[in-house]
């Protein structure tokens, strides 16, 4: 790669990525102030909200799968500048995310005990707290679905700037209201975990609102008519699902099987349960580094392969790969220098605050695989359409491995939280050797856009 290529490639990268982490770090910062805010009420809300948000978790893994997938799709036809294909698999996510998100509101609204009693049977407390919370806040899954949907497409014609920047001022409408409606302040009266459901709920909806109003006023390339949108053919219907249904499904069967983790944690105690719930908040702060990597990587990748550049695309993955590991490094020592007064922050038991800094202990020592993981997966393998091989992978990772972990070291072993976290993590050393074996196969390396239907 000459000099010129190189300046190119990182100017890309990071146009792409960094947006997208500031996007992803605004949004899971929310979600660590929401934890902070919601501990100080005690281990029955802190754990009962933290079940009810493995709901939208599911949700949030459809939606992600949906428009995910249907990015594999906008990516390669942005890379062909086929701005009307963009348009029609924008039209058909929209369909499919505001169909599923139904689904979820329903569920949430009107069996709320039912589904967290599911997550945590017999903790009364959590219960009572979780149910409350989802009750309120599965309002907000209408419009999440459609915000998923016009962000992620946004991205792939290289504009993350405008989600990134509507999403933080959501993100501060959320916080300011969180903290007026859970503690009463301002002469509103003091609602605890209903006040975070319903700040939360009323920023998804100002978000999603301001969104469509900017795309529409600003004429970006996703702005389309209703029948640039939804006036599909059935062989354009039949292309979009034989590119997206593995990913949907991939997603979904992971996410499941997260559940499943849950239902293990759960099971172990309100202490456990509090200690997870606050480990996996600071997870997704990390996370946001290689989340915008890994889609800038599928963005980057996928206009490559469908303008049928197939060996930039190879040489570009492997500098991509490099970066990530030596970034993935750096995060998981900071973490791990820093997971003492990280714990301390949120006031919590001690014991709580013991078990979740042995647990970040334990996620930096695993960063950099896990780390190469959802990049390879998620970001070079699926850019390709290679979806089949990326549900695979994860399929055997959590199933073969990371559940029978947990159900060995949390209820046959009685294991602490800390060792039985441990456990599951083997299920990253599984696919990494499986995702590397795939990557360098290049199977993943084709154009899928090529000979689609209008």
């Amino acid at each position: 790669m000459d000099q010129l290529q190189t300046q190119h490639f990182y100017k890309t990268l990071f146009a792409i990525a960094v947006p997208i982490a500031i996007q992803s770090l605004i949004t899971n910062l929310l979600n660590a102030i929401d934890v902070f805010m919601i501990s100080s009420l005690g281990t029955a809300s802190t754990g009962g909200v933290g079940m009810a948000n493995k709901i939208f978790f599911l949700l949030n893994l459809f939606l992600f799968g949906t428009n995910s997938g249907a990015a594999i799709l906008a990516s390669q036809y942005w890379g062909i500048a086929d701005k009307s294909s963009i348009k029609k698999v924008l039209g058909v996510s929209l369909m499919i995310g505001v169909g599923g998100s139904v689904v979820f509101t329903l569920g949430a609204i009107l069996i709320p005990e039912t589904l967290i009693s599911i997550l945590a049977p017999g903790q009364v407390g959590m219960i009572s707290e979780g149910s409350k919370f989802l009750r309120i806040i599965g309002i907000s899954y209408l419009f999440t679905a459609v915000t998923f949907s016009y962000s992620f497409i946004l991205r792939t014609t290289h504009n993350a700037v405008v989600p990134m920047v509507i999403t933080g001022i959501a993100i501060v409408v959320n916080t300011f209201l969180n903290w007026v409606l859970i503690f009463g302040k301002l002469g509103a009266p003091v609602m605890g975990v209903e006040g975070s459901a319903l700040a939360t709920v009323i920023a998804r909806i100002f978000e999603c609102v301001v969104l469509i109003i900017v795309v529409y006023r600003l004429d970006l390339a996703v702005a389309g008519k209703f029948s640039e949108l939804f006036k599909v053919s059935f062989d354009f219907v039949k292309h979009y699902f034989k590119t997206v249904i593995f990913v949907i499904l991939n997603e979904m069967i992971w996410s499941i099987g997260v559940v499943g983790y849950s239902l293990v944690y759960g099971r172990m105690g309100e202490v456990a349960t509090a200690s997870i719930t606050i480990t996996q908040t600071i997870e997704q702060l990390a996370f946001v580094v290689f989340f915008g990597l890994s889609n800038a990587c599928g963005v980057m990748l996928g206009n490559l392969l469908g303008a049928n550049e197939l060996k930039k695309a190879l040489s570009y993955s492997k500098k991509i790969l490099w970066i990530v590991t030596g970034a993935a490094v750096v995060v998981g020592a900071s973490v791990l220098l820093s997971a003492g007064p990280i714990a301390h922050l949120f006031n919590v038991e001690f014991i709580v605050q013991k078990n979740v800094i042995n647990c970040l202990i334990v996620f930096a020592l695993y960063m950099p695989l896990k780390m190469l993981n959802m990049v390879i997966i998620v970001g070079v393998l699926r850019s390709g359409g290679d979806t089949i091989s990326s549900l695979l992978i994860d399929l055997i990772g959590v199933w073969v491995v990371g559940i029978p972990m947990a159900i060995l070291g949390g209820l046959i072993l009685k294991l602490d939280i800390h060792y039985v976290y441990a456990l599951v993590m083997l299920e990253e050393v599984v696919k990494l050797v499986l995702s590397l074996l795939r990557y360098y196969s290049k199977k993943w390396v084709k154009n899928i856009v090529q000979e689609s239907p209008a």
